[in-house]
Parts: structure tokens; sequence; C-alpha cells
């Protein structure tokens, strides 16, 4: 028999890659707006690729805070981390960072609830 389903028991697999995809999709985004699109923009007078990357990016950015939401729900995270993960797809690198740090602290939890479970 299995345990009812709590927050804590749910299965979070699907959230947290979820996460991993717009986190790495945002990030990938920021990163070509600021490197290249910025300077294109600016020095070649070029706006193509801040109009089409910025755009992009503004609403796979909406995507990435409702991912983050559902994680962080998911998993009773305190606001204050829940706000800082979700800053961190709005500074270049960042989001990737916090994609690391996210899955090693989700994994380390999902393994000793296991140990403690066996």
């Amino acid at each position: 028999m299995t345990a009812p389903a709590t927050s804590r028991t749910r299965p979070i697999g699907g959230a947290l890659t979820r996460f991993r995809v717009m986190a790495i999709v945002t990030g990938t985004g920021l990163v070509i707006l600021t490197f290249v699109g910025i300077p294109l923009q600016i020095w070649g007078d070029n706006d193509t690729v801040v109009a089409i990357v910025g755009t992009a990016h503004g609403y796979l950015y909406l995507v990435y805070l409702a991912v983050t939401a559902d994680l962080g729900l998911r998993l009773r995270w305190p606001l204050l981390r829940l706000l800082l993960i979700a800053i961190a797809g709005t500074v270049p690198f960042c989001s990737f960072i916090a994609e690391r740090k996210v899955t090693r602290m989700v994994r380390a939890e999902q393994s000793e609830q296991a140990r403690q479970i066996a």
C-alpha cells in the first residue's frame, strides 16, 4: 500500500525537469540578448536581435516564474528562497547557477527522504 500523496511525498521529478529546462532556456535567451543583441543594437544600429530575443525572453521569463513557483510551492520553500531563484532569471548566467544549486538541493532532499523511508 502506498502512502497518501502529500506535498512532501508527491513526486516532483516533472516539476524539477520543467524548472531545469526553463532555467536553461531563459538563461540562454538572456545571455544572447545581453551579449549579442544589445551590442548589435548599440554599435551596429541593428535592433532585430533585441526585438526578437528580447520579446521571447520576456514571455519565457513568465513561464520560468510559473515553473519556479510550482516547484517552490511543492517543496514549501521559504519566500526569500523562492524570490531569489525567481530573480535569477533576470541576471545573465545566474539562472544557470540557480538551476544547478536547486537540482543538487532537491536531489539531496529526495535521497534523504528515501533513506528515511528505507
